[in-house]
């Protein structure tokens, strides 16, 4: 089968990597628009069940795949200056530039063509001299705009703005911020990902933004203000830039997931908010089941597409529903702020509707009895 993948993030990698293994005689190119190397972004978050499903799906690469990954088995929610800790949630942190290194070199090991500084002008011409095009070009996809009226894309923009940042803090939980400010509520979504490196996101209110004067900051004046925002946790450390530009999450679904011989993959079939931290996940995911669908009907590409979506349709709408619920806490956090932090931890924990309250006995009976302890006697 000669297959065509446009974008080298970790869908289309990782794809592209499965189904060359499974079948050598697959003829594989991948089209990178970037330069080999440019990546955007910090580090990439997977808790222990999204690691578990790539352990399943190859575990020769998987050893390669976590080899250089900082881990950790709490989350720490800050609030009013106090740290809670909540044990039991498993996360495995790495460099988004390693991990996609490590997936090209696996990639190229194995035979996979990989062109960098490519990119695809029109998406039909390619479809039509491969039996497959996968178009995993992330959020912002050129193949699902070209094709806009056949796969019938959604999008919907949340409120709250938010900058990507890194610093040499090394905050080894997962560590969820949460600032008052004369301005209002700032949120800071940080986690180690490397030996002297973290991820350091920062989270406000359009009204907020606005009231602060970052809305005609540069993106230099804005650092320095988040960085003075969360001086208490930063200490000495400032924060760096990478096109630390201030945006909206605009989540993308798609009525179509496929056309023709062309299907969308990751980001580019729908996004997940990162304050569940599972968007690299669910594209990984997205690659084993877009494999092995293709794996099961090798001469029957519907049916491979079919089987596809038929795997991962339910598991995206859920994804999107409890990020959804998710955002939702975040725009309105200034109405629990009142909150005292161990009830204000709980809450968070239970943000999104998934986890129940013996769910969080299981994780971690301690952090549970302690909010039991604050509840008034029946």
């Amino acid at each position: 089968m000669k297959i065509e993948i446009i974008g080298a993030g970790p869908a289309g990698l990782y794809f592209a990597l499965l189904a060359k293994k499974h079948d050598r005689s697959h003829r594989i190119t991948v089209h990178e628009q970037n330069p080999e190397g440019a990546t955007y972004g910090w580090g990439v978050v997977f808790s222990d069940i999204g690691l578990s499903f790539l352990k399943e799906a190859d575990p020769d690469f998987f050893q390669a795949f976590i080899a250089h990954h900082e881990r950790c088995d709490y989350m720490e929610i800050v609030h009013r200056g106090t740290h809670v800790q909540v044990h039991g949630n498993h996360f495995s942190r790495t460099s988004r530039i390693d991990m996609l290194r490590v997936l090209q070199q696996a990639c190229e090991r194995e035979g996979v063509r990989i062109e960098y500084g490519r990119r695809v002008e029109d998406a039909r011409a390619l479809a039509a001299d491969c039996d497959l095009l996968v178009a995993a070009d992330g959020g912002n996809s050129a193949v699902r705009t070209q094709m806009a009226e056949q796969f019938r894309p959604r999008f919907v923009r949340r409120r709250n703005k938010f900058a990507w940042y890194g610093t040499h803090q090394r905050f080894h939980p997962v560590s969820l911020i949460f600032r008052e400010t004369a301005h209002g509520v700032f949120i800071a979504h940080s986690y180690q990902y490397g030996p002297e490196l973290s991820t350091f996101l920062v989270e406000v209110d359009p009204d907020t933004w606005r009231r602060a004067g970052l809305d005609s900051a540069s993106e230099e004046e804005s650092r320095r203000f988040c960085a003075e925002v969360f001086r208490p946790e930063l200490g000495g450390n400032e924060l760096l830039t990478n096109r630390s530009l201030w945006f909206e999450a605009n989540i993308v679904s798609n009525e179509r997931w496929s056309h023709g011989n062309i299907v969308l993959l990751g980001d580019a079939l729908r996004t997940v908010h990162f304050s569940l931290g599972s968007g690299t996940r669910m594209a990984m995911q997205d690659a084993i089941a877009l494999h092995r669908g293709v794996a099961a009907h090798p001469q029957d590409l519907p049916a491979a597409l079919q089987a596809f979506e038929s795997a991962r349709r339910d598991a995206s709408s859920s994804f999107q529903q409890s990020a959804s619920r998710s955002l939702d806490w975040y725009e309105n956090v200034g109405e629990r702020m009142h909150l005292d932090p161990l009830p204000f931890a709980y809450d968070y924990m239970r943000r999104t509707g998934k986890v129940s309250h013996e769910d969080l006995r299981q994780r971690d009976p301690h952090f549970t009895r302690a909010c039991e302890a604050l509840q008034p006697a029946a």
